[in-house]
């Protein structure tokens, strides 16, 4: 490399080709959303916490999942509400890696921990006698801390790759955030390794956890469909059918981005699926689980119950 080259220390993230009307008008939606995001999944925490009757396996994954959702948003969505009003302005280079670091763990430990919440509802239905033992709070602790762990380890081996790299120019990264391959594309060297590490991981997250729960969910329907009566078996499905729908939706758009057919401008195509990740999924993941359980709405009906006698007397 020449000694002339100068450093890149910030970054301009391009995001999508808008009129300035338009990048109002979203600006607006998305802060809507981001507020839903906000207040579902503090909700969904709030809930699991107050109510003892919700202090289950199920539901401190669940409340994990409302911990990784929140944090999700918050590490994509700020910014890219920044540059939608302000299109010029810069991320660091620091603030554009951490961004990435975090970005990954928690796309990483979701898919962690929907497996682990897949294998709770398999517990629950093929062995519901032995459920308490399996699923004791040290197993469901360590589940979920090895789904946290693992999550940090996968990207730091990413990240840890790209902190070498000579970044000499051009700056402007064409993404809404900084997505570690369209950061790889901005390196002035030869990223083909990177690349391929950062594939071998999307595929091991990907590859992996779907199998793992395809197979939880061909016992847990088998099962099922072996209980006589018609409440027993609708109650068994119901147990499963929010975190079904999570799961198609995380796993459906990852799967369109990753594995299915690319038409047009596939760089494009794969901003607008991120796009759904970072701001639709952590906003309807705790619409999904309040609409479609009946325990989490029962617990917020209590909630409302009494915090209703003490507004009365001053009404």
């Amino acid at each position: 490399m020449g000694g002339n080259q100068t450093s890149v220390t910030e970054f301009l993230l391009v995001g999508f080709p808008l009129t300035p009307m338009m990048r109002v008008l979203l600006f607006g939606l998305f802060s809507l959303f981001y507020a839903f995001t906000l207040l579902g999944n503090g909700v969904i925490l709030g809930l699991i916490s107050l109510d003892s009757r919700l202090h289950t396996p199920m539901y401190f994954f669940l409340s994990n999942l409302a911990t990784v959702d929140i944090a999700y948003a918050c590490n994509t969505v700020p910014q890219m509400l920044i540059n939608l009003l302000n299109p010029a302005y810069p991320i660091s280079f620091a603030g554009c890696l951490m961004q990435t670091f975090l970005f990954l763990i928690f796309a990483l430990t979701e898919c962690l921990l929907l497996v682990v919440m897949s294998y709770d509802r398999y517990v629950a239905i093929c062995l519901p006698l032995r459920y308490s033992t399996i699923m004791s709070w040290g197993v469901c602790l360590t589940l979920a801390v090895t789904s946290w762990t693992l999550g940090v380890l996968l990207t730091l081996v990413q990240v840890v790759l790209v902190l070498p790299l000579p970044f000499c120019g051009p700056q402007k990264v064409n993404h809404f955030f900084c997505e570690i391959l369209a950061i790889l594309k901005l390196a002035c060297a030869d990223t083909h390794f990177n690349e391929v590490v950062v594939v071998a991981v999307a595929a091991l997250g990907l590859v992996g956890p779907v199998s793992a729960i395809v197979v939880s969910y061909s016992h847990i329907v088998r099962a099922a469909l072996k209980i006589h009566s018609a409440e027993g078996r609708q109650k068994a499905f119901s147990t499963c059918s929010s975190h079904l729908c999570v799961v198609g939706l995380y796993y459906g758009t990852a799967i369109i981005m990753y594995v299915g057919p690319q038409h047009g401008d596939p760089q494009e195509e794969k901003k607008y699926l991120l796009l759904f990740h970072s701001v639709f999924n952590p906003m309807l993941n705790p619409l999904i689980y309040s609409l479609r359980n009946r325990e989490v709405k029962a617990a917020l009906r209590r909630r409302l119950d009494k915090v209703r006698p003490l507004r009365e007397p001053h009404s």
